[in-house]
């Protein structure tokens, strides 16, 4: 598995500290920026990260900013973009087992590391259950 992390300023720490643990030791993780905590603009790290994932199915996004909204507000502008806002273990487990998520977005100034590494945890590991959920899926591009 292939692994884009991306953030702004407000998510670089907790950025790093992720990509310093072991969470990823079994995959391949492209660090797409920011790669400082100096002030920027979330949108010129997500889009790049956002188009990669929107153009290749098989690949997983993981982005921080401060709120996560931010972030996930841009990532969701790509049609096969289903980045989730998750804030505890549970959310992001559901994100990925009903919603296919392929982008985890963490609010990195509203919860701890400790659950940030088991969002990371739960979102590399749990599969998509698919069923009933496959057909909810393929409506979310689609425009009304």
């Amino acid at each position: 598995m292939e692994v884009l992390i991306g953030c702004d300023h407000a998510g670089y720490d907790m950025k790093m500290q992720l990509l310093n643990s072991d969470l990823f030791s079994d995959v391949s993780v492209e660090d797409m920026g920011t790669h400082s905590s100096e002030s920027m603009d979330y949108p010129d790290a997500i889009h790049p990260l956002a188009s990669i994932i929107n153009s290749d199915r098989s690949k997983r996004g993981i982005i921080l900013c401060g709120s996560g909204n931010g972030v996930s507000m841009t990532a969701n502008k790509y049609p096969k973009v289903r980045a989730a806002l998750c804030w505890n273990e549970e959310i992001a487990l559901m994100a990925r087992k009903h919603n296919d998520s392929n982008i985890l977005s963490i609010p990195a100034r509203y919860i701890t590391l400790e659950e940030a590494k088991k969002c990371v945890a739960a979102f590399l590991n749990t599969d998509f259950e698919g069923g009933r959920h496959q057909r909810r899926v393929e409506k979310i591009s689609k425009v009304c």
